[in-house]
């Protein structure tokens, strides 16, 4: 997503130990829990194409608009949802040193294919970055220091923006106590976050007590699933803070830039779309869009459905139709529909494509040695007094 997805968290749970991982444990009922997972949102996404969406517009103007467009306009959309594709490429490469743009095409666009289809695709899609990244000669420790990085990295962008949008909205005078109660929960989050990593980042004995608290929480929760506590969550933060210290002293500014570009650019895609279906400034303005925008991204970070179908499309239309017309709606609800193809759907052959790439090619295959000197000095720093 600029594909709408962003890299999974890879657990480091067991990774640089002999201490059993899920992965380890039986997998009875595996099976009938994707199964089951897949009828769940399967009965979510048929219910909001076919109950609710048609409830905000009538999908016979909806398609109307559609077909109405130009080719420029379709191929406009196209460029630019492409340009959005190669924008998360930055972001991986900032974050994982040594890694080409062309692999970083790869790995992210047969990943996402993967996500935006299969039920549990997010799994599967770590799955496939992991088999591509190690038989490219990165270690796992890498894998999960970057997947960790972006995360955290997509995480502050996506509070941060519905704070961005609510100034905005303030001086266009669209303020609602709905988005300002919004805003101000993204506002505490995100400082809780940023004071959080900073504390981690710190000193050794910061990042242990830190690493203590969650992972009493988190150890009480997977109690709660009947899952083994993971335990040794103070030694996995200070693990945290020595590998990740050097990677953001060298990559902090990239990968910011990256990330804000990654997602204005999504973002983008969006806006461009709505004006080539003829929604004009006037009914909606640039501002308004980015507020929605912003505020539906923070929605996307709960998994319901692969790649939020239907939970995406019906976020923008409830949020960009609010006091339109029969016709504004149909407009507005075309552009959603033209806008999710174009990011949900042009991964997807891509994703396939870069599959079958890494399989036959092998050119790219390396050593740990041999990545490592691409990588350079990128994780190199003395690690600090632990205090």
């Amino acid at each position: 997503m600029t594909h709408e997805r962003e890299p999974e968290t890879i657990p480091e749970s067991g990774l640089d130990s002999n201490e059993p991982t899920d992965t380890d444990a039986p997998r009875h009922g595996v099976t009938w829990k994707r199964v089951a997972s897949a009828i769940v949102s399967l009965v979510v996404i048929v219910a909001i194409f076919y109950f609710v969406i048609p409830l905000i517009a009538d999908y016979d103007e909806v398609f109307a608009t559609i077909r109405a467009m130009t080719t420029s306009e379709i191929t406009s959309l196209v460029l630019i949802g492409l340009w959005n594709l190669v924008t998360y490429w930055f972001v991986i490469v900032a974050a994982l040193p040594g890694l080409r743009l062309r692999e970083a095409a790869v790995v992210n666009q047969a990943s996402t294919a993967v996500s935006n289809t299969l039920p549990a695709g997010g799994a599967l899609g770590v799955g496939i970055t992991l088999a591509m990244l190690t038989s490219w000669g990165f270690t796992i420790a890498a894998i999960t220091r970057s997947a960790v990085v972006t995360g955290i990295w997509n995480n502050f962008v996506k509070l941060g923006m519905p704070v961005l949008a609510l100034a905005l909205l303030a001086v266009e005078g669209g303020i609602t106590p709905a988005r300002l109660t919004a805003a101000a929960i993204g506002i505490a989050v995100l400082i809780a976050a940023v004071v959080v990593l900073w504390m981690v980042l710190k000193s050794d004995r910061l990042a242990r007590a830190i690493g203590r608290f969650f992972g009493k929480i988190v150890d009480w929760f997977r109690g709660r699933l009947r899952k083994e506590p993971l335990g040794d969550w103070d030694g996995r933060a200070a693990k945290f803070r020595l590998d990740t210290v050097g990677l953001l002293e060298h990559r902090w500014l990239p990968l910011t830039l990256a990330t804000l570009l990654s997602h204005m650019s999504l973002y983008l895609v969006l806006l461009v779309a709505l004006r080539h279906v003829g929604v004009s400034q006037e009914e909606l303005s640039w501002i308004a869009v980015l507020a929605a925008y912003s505020f539906v991204r923070l929605i996307s970070m709960v998994p319901i459905t692969p790649g939020g179908v239907g939970v995406v499309e019906l976020g923008y239309a409830a949020t960009l139709t609010i006091g339109l017309d029969d016709m504004a709606r149909a407009r507005v609800v075309a552009a959603i529909l033209v806008f999710r193809a174009i990011t949900y759907l042009l991964p997807i052959p891509l994703g396939i494509a870069s599959y079958v790439i890494w399989r036959v090619n092998n050119s790219w295959r390396m050593t740990d040695e041999e990545r490592a000197q691409l990588a350079g000095d990128a994780y190199d720093v003395e690690a600090a007094p632990a205090t």
